[in-house]
C-alpha cells in the first residue's frame, strides 16, 4: 500500500509538472502567431517561425529518450523546464532584437524543451501504474488517457490565456509573467521528483534509439501522417483565416481554439469508454490495431466534407465551426488510442527509448504539417481556397495514417495487448 501511495504521489506531481509546462507552451504559440501577424507577417513567414522548434522536437525525441533511459525521466524532466524558461526570457526583449533568426532560435529551444518534458512523462506512466492484478492494460490505458487529455485540454486554456495575456499586458509582460510561474514549478519539480526514475537497469548503447520493434514502427509512421493531418490547418491557415477571412478578434480566435483544444483533452480523458473498455475491465474490451483502423478511417472524411461543405458555398462559420467539432471529437479517440498503444507496445526496461522514437514521428508529422499549413494556405490564397487545400491535405495524410494502421497487432478475444518484446523485430 505505501508502494502504490507513492506511485501515486509521483503520478501526480508528474502531471502537474506537464499541466503547467503545457499551459506556456499552448499560451506562447497563440502569442507568437497573433503578435507576428499584428506585425504584417505573412503566413509561411509565420510558419518558418515553428520551423526549428519542429524541427529540434524530432532530434529532441529521438535523443531524448535515450538520454531518459541514461540519466532517468525527473533529469529530463526538469532539464525541459529550465529550457522552456530560458525560451521564454529569451523573447521577452524589445521588439527590435525580435528578429526572424531571434524568434526561430528560441523556438528551438521551446521545441527541445516541450519534447523533453512529454516523453519523460508520457514514459513515466508505464513504470508508475500499479503491477498487481489482470487490469493492468486497462488501468494503463485511463492513466494515459487522463495525462494526455488533461495536458490537451490545459493546452486550449493556455491558448486563450495567450491570446487574453496579449490583449492585456502586451507580448514582453505576458511571457515575463510566464518565465516567472515556471520557475517556481522548475523549483519544486527539483526537489520532489524521485531520483531513479526511469533509469534502464542496461545502461542502452546509442543505436538503441531507434526501435527494433516492427510494430512501434509502424505506429510511428502512422502517428507522423495523423499529426501532420491536425496541424496542416490547424497551426497556421486557422487563426489567420478565422482573423482575416471572418473577422474575428483575437479574444474570438484564442477563445474558440481553446475551447477546441479543451473539448478535444475533455474527450481524450473518456476514450477508454469511447472506444469500448467495458466497466468489468475485461482485457478483451482493450483496443489494438483494428481499433486504431476504424477510428482512423472515421475521421479520414471529415477535412475532405469541410471542404466540399466551403466550395459548395455554406456559410464559412457553420462549416468551419462545425466540422472542426466534429473533427475534435474524432481526433482526439485517435490520438489517445495511439499514445496507449506505445506505451502499451513499449519495453519495460528503458521505456523512453520506444516512447521517444514514436514521439520523434509525432514532431516529424508537426513538423510537415506546420509547413505545408504555411505554404497551402499562402499558395491558394489566402481564404476559403487557401483554407480548402489544407483541408484536402489533412484528409489525404488521414488516409495514409489508416492504411499504415491496417499493418498494426491484433490481439485475440481473450489476449493481453502484444508487448515489444513478444513482438520480435
Amino acid at each position: 500500500m505505501r508502494h502504490d501511495a507513492e506511485q501515486l504521489r509521483q503520478y501526480a506531481l508528474i502531471t502537474g509538472n506537464y499541466w503547467a509546462f503545457t499551459l506556456t507552451d499552448g499560451a506562447l504559440r497563440m502569442l507568437v502567431v497573433l503578435h507576428f501577424h499584428t506585425l504584417g507577417h505573412s503566413p509561411l513567414a509565420i510558419a518558418s517561425l515553428f520551423l526549428l522548434y519542429e524541427i529540434f522536437g524530432v532530434v529532441t525525441n529521438l535523443v531524448g529518450g535515450y538520454l531518459g533511459a541514461r540519466i532517468g525521466l525527473n533529469r529530463t524532466m526538469n532539464i525541459g523546464l529550465a529550457l522552456q524558461v530560458a525560451a521564454l526570457a529569451l523573447l521577452a526583449v524589445p521588439n527590435a532584437w525580435l528578429t526572424v533568426p531571434w524568434v526561430m532560435a528560441a523556438q528551438a529551444l521551446s521545441g527541445i524543451a516541450k519534447d523533453l518534458n512529454k516523453m519523460s512523462a508520457k514514459s513515466a506512466i508505464k513504470l508508475l501504474v500499479p503491477s498487481g492484478g489482470d487490469d493492468r492494460g486497462a488501468q494503463l490505458y485511463r492513466w494515459i488517457a487522463a495525462l494526455t487529455g488533461s495536458k490537451n485540454a490545459l493546452k486550449g486554456v493556455g491558448f486563450f490565456l495567450g491570446a487574453a495575456l496579449l490583449a492585456t499586458f502586451g507580448f514582453r509582460g505576458a511571457l515575463l509573467g510566464m518565465v516567472s510561474a515556471l520557475l517556481l514549478v522548475w523549483a519544486a519539480s527539483v526537489v520532489l521528483l524521485r531520483r531513479d526514475l526511469g533509469k534502464a537497469k542496461r545502461k542502452p548503447k546509442f543505436r538503441d534509439i531507434l526501435s527494433k520493434s516492427r510494430a512501434v514502427n509502424v505506429l510511428s509512421a502512422a502517428r507522423l501522417f495523423l499529426f501532420a493531418a491536425r496541424d496542416v490547418w490547424f497551426v497556421v491557415a486557422l487563426p489567420v483565416f478565422l482573423s482575416d477571412a471572418l473577422g474575428w478578434g483575437f479574444w474570438a480566435v484564442g477563445g474558440f481554439l481553446a475551447a477546441w483544444v479543451i473539448g478535444y483533452g475533455a474527450v481524450q480523458t473518456v476514450a477508454p469508454y469511447v472506444t469500448g473498455l467495458a466497466a468489468t475491465q475485461k482485457r478483451s474490451t482493450l483496443p489494438d490495431g483494428r481499433t486504431a483502423l476504424g477510428w482512423a478511417v472515421a475521421l479520414a472524411g471529415v477535412p475532405a466534407g469541410i471542404a466540399i461543405a466551403l466550395s459548395a458555398g455554406l456559410a464559412p462559420t457553420i462549416a468551419v465551426v462545425g466540422g472542426l467539432a466534429l473533427f475534435g471529437l474524432l481526433f482526439a479517440v485517435n490520438s489517445a488510442l495511439h499514445s496507449y498503444l506505445i506505451v502499451s507496445y513499449a519495453a519495460e526496461d528503458g521505456v523512453s527509448l520506444d516512447v521517444g522514437f514514436y514521439y520523434m514521428s509525432n514532431a516529424m508529422g508537426r513538423l510537415a504539417g506546420t509547413v505545408l499549413s504555411g505554404w497551402a494556405f499562402q499558395a491558394f490564397g489566402l481564404g476559403s481556397n487557401g483554407l480548402e487545400a489544407c483541408l484536402w491535405i489533412s484528409s489525404a495524410c488521414i488516409a495514409a495514417a489508416a492504411a499504415l494502421s491496417v499493418a498494426l497487432p491484433r490481439h485475440g478475444p481473450d489476449a493481453q495487448p502484444v508487448a515489444v518484446r513478444d513482438m520480435g523485430d
